[in-house]
């Protein structure tokens, strides 16, 4: 009898890439045979927070273009219940900036592992960390700009 093959799923906004969205597909490429990635939509993100930097259909060519991903789908709903059941995903990944939000789905017998990096770079971060330093360049430009302005 062949082994049946694990299914993990992972998503997320995928704003800015960067290296922990590396680490978290890398992360649940690692859990088992077959990796789903879903990116979310530019509606569903504006749902609960700003919009994304970049647009939906830039998002998810970029994850398509990894490696890592088997499959790259989009990611219309916040809630997972239909996607675990309809995809038959074993396990499940986000970030713990997500912590406890997904517990749901143990109920339905899947795996949900929260990968730690809430707490170091993020999307917005660098959006913050670009604005603050464009507001500092723009400030310095405006003041030698008005030799008045001591």
């Amino acid at each position: 009898m062949l082994k049946e093959k694990s299914i993990v799923y992972t998503s997320g906004t995928f704003d800015v890439f960067h290296s922990n969205h590396v680490k978290m597909i890398e992360y649940a490429r690692g859990l088992g045979d077959i990796l789903i990635v879903g990116v979310s939509t530019d509606e569903l993100v504006c749902s609960y927070k700003s919009p994304p930097t970049i647009p939906f259909e830039e998002r998810i060519e970029i994850v398509k273009a990894l490696k890592l991903p088997d499959i790259v789908i989009p990611q219309h709903s916040l809630d997972h219940t239909i996607i675990v059941k309809n995809l038959n995903i074993d396990a499940f990944v986000v970030g713990d900036d997500w912590a406890g939000k997904y517990d749901y789905l143990l109920n339905l017998g899947i795996k949900v592992f929260y990968f730690p990096y809430g707490k170091g770079v993020s999307s917005t971060k660098i959006k913050k960390n670009i604005l603050e330093k464009y507001s500092t360049l723009k400030t310095k430009v405006d003041n030698h700009s008005n030799p008045d302005i001591v």
